[in-house]
């Protein structure tokens, strides 16, 4: 079987009886029990995803198929999907089955996608590396000494290792583009609102974002296209018309893009990510675009200021999780106040406690004003700098992430230092506007690099367009 880098690629040999959908999953099926030792996903649907691949090639036969049929995809384990466990990668959760299926998984199935199984993530899509999650970490297939990222590191793996075409993340704060990054693949983060949050295992709500990855960017646009829209079970959801997304995707004329001249000043950014920077700057110019420096006066309070509002957020969403509803209850549990002392220690690991009780410090009376009102005026003044930002400009660039992919163990015993790996995504997660990540070649030791472009709210299309030029850049 070939190595597929879309899903027009799938479907051509699909028309030309090269392939069948029963041997691609049967393909990606023997790719994942090859190569095990990655930690990719939590389960695979193995005999399941065969079966909808028989019923799925009767369609295409009799010409009903749906717009996705071929593509083969692995959903984040934080995405509900009816009668499947569904445990966010922790303890407390396992062996919880869901009752439903979230909004995004609908329209999937809708249009004939094939779910191959549940993708590890960090526990609770809390972490940047995939190594807090309860079945271990996640390794990079370009070096498995070396992280996947995180949250959504079991689906950038397995988007990256060829074990699916395509996978669903959710992003917080950067977790669909920092492992994209590390892992060399494209990552996509909507506007807020653009897509449905309902089914998915809530860490930050007025953050959370569920994001395609991809190795094309039409495959991440037709995904967009199918994903995004109004929903009634979400309040949140955007009430804006879809665009179609994948239709439009055509050469633009030439653009105005902004970088924040500090990234480049930075000495925590890695001197080969600032050489790509420079380069793609230069290339940028010299096709035309203007490209200029930008000040942006915040960047040191977007770490802070993301952790103050998504562990307060943390904190209330994970109250649910006590071992008396459903999931883990500790054995060990003696009355209704063990119950959940117990069951809440032993099933949560260690970050997500973390946060759960930073989250709680700062919601405390006496602290409410100091830290999280005041991170709530910050992040409006962060988002108001960026929107000023792009109305004079039509994208803006930056390095997806400070370095490559570190080692496992190298610094996630450190919180600090884990949290600033955030510090380039979480602008358009404060500012709740869209932001991808492309790969843009490796370092010197071989291991993938990512940029990133950020557009204004709902600008999806114009960012899509765009990315599939700036990939195209010699």
């Amino acid at each position: 079987m070939k190595f597929y880098s879309s899903l027009k690629e799938v479907q051509d040999d699909l028309r030309n009886d090269k392939i069948t959908v029963v041997s691609l999953v049967q393909y990606y099926l023997d790719r994942i029990n090859q190569h095990k030792n990655l930690n990719a996903f939590n389960e695979v649907f193995d005999e399941e995803a065969l079966r909808n691949a028989s019923f799925i090639d009767q369609k295409l036969k009799e010409g009903k198929a749906g717009r996705l049929a071929g593509m083969i995809i692995g959903i984040k384990d934080n995405i509900c999907y009816k009668g499947h466990q569904v445990s966010a990668s922790s303890r407390i959760l396992e062996g919880f089955t869901s009752v439903y299926s979230a909004t995004v998984i609908e329209r999937l199935l809708a249009e004939d996608v094939i779910i191959i199984g549940r993708c590890n993530c960090d526990e609770f899509a809390m972490g940047g590396s995939n190594e807090t999650s309860y079945y271990g970490p996640v390794k990079n297939f370009k070096d498995i000494k070396r992280v996947s990222g995180g949250s959504s590191g079991g689906s950038a793996v397995a988007v990256q290792a060829d074990l699916c075409l395509a996978a669903l993340g959710t992003d917080t704060g950067g977790s669909v583009r920092q492992p994209c990054s590390f892992c060399g693949v494209i990552g996509l983060k909507p506007t807020y609102g653009r897509i449905s949050r309902h089914g998915i295992i809530a860490y930050a709500s007025s953050f959370d974002q569920v994001g395609p990855i991809t190795r094309s960017v039409e495959d991440s646009a037709l995904l967009l296209e199918v994903l995004a829209g109004s929903d009634d079970y979400d309040s949140t959801a955007a009430l804006n018309p879809v665009p179609s997304y994948s239709a439009s995707l055509k050469t633009t004329g030439k653009k105005s893009i902004a970088y924040i001249q500090e990234i480049l000043e930075s000495e925590g950014v890695d001197q080969e990510i600032k050489d790509l920077m420079r380069k793609k700057i230069e290339q940028l110019q010299a096709d035309g675009h203007v490209v200029e420096p930008v000040s942006f006066a915040y960047l040191d309070y977007v770490v802070p200021t993301y952790y103050v509002l998504t562990t307060a957020e943390a904190s209330s969403n994970l109250s649910r999780f006590d071992g008396v509803h459903y999931g883990y209850r500790s054995p060990n549990a003696t009355d209704t106040e063990t119950i959940y002392t117990k069951t809440r220690t032993e099933g949560f690991g260690e970050e997500v406690k973390r946060r759960i009780m930073l989250g709680t410090f700062v919601l405390s009376s006496g602290y409410y004003d100091a830290y999280y009102a005041k991170a709530q005026k910050v992040r409006r003044l962060i988002k108001n700098k960026t929107d000023e930002i792009l109305r004079k400009y039509d994208f803006i660039l930056t390095p997806t992430t400070p370095t490559a992919a570190f080692n496992i163990g190298e610094i996630v015993k450190d919180p600090i230092v884990m949290y600033l790996e955030d510090i380039f995504t979480v602008q358009a997660s404060l500012a709740g506007i869209p932001a991808i990540s492309l790969p843009a070649g490796n370092n010197a030791q071989g291991l993938p690099l990512g940029l990133q472009l950020l557009a204004p709210a709902f600008a999806e299309g114009d960012l899509l367009n765009f990315s599939a030029y700036f990939l195209k850049l010699a």
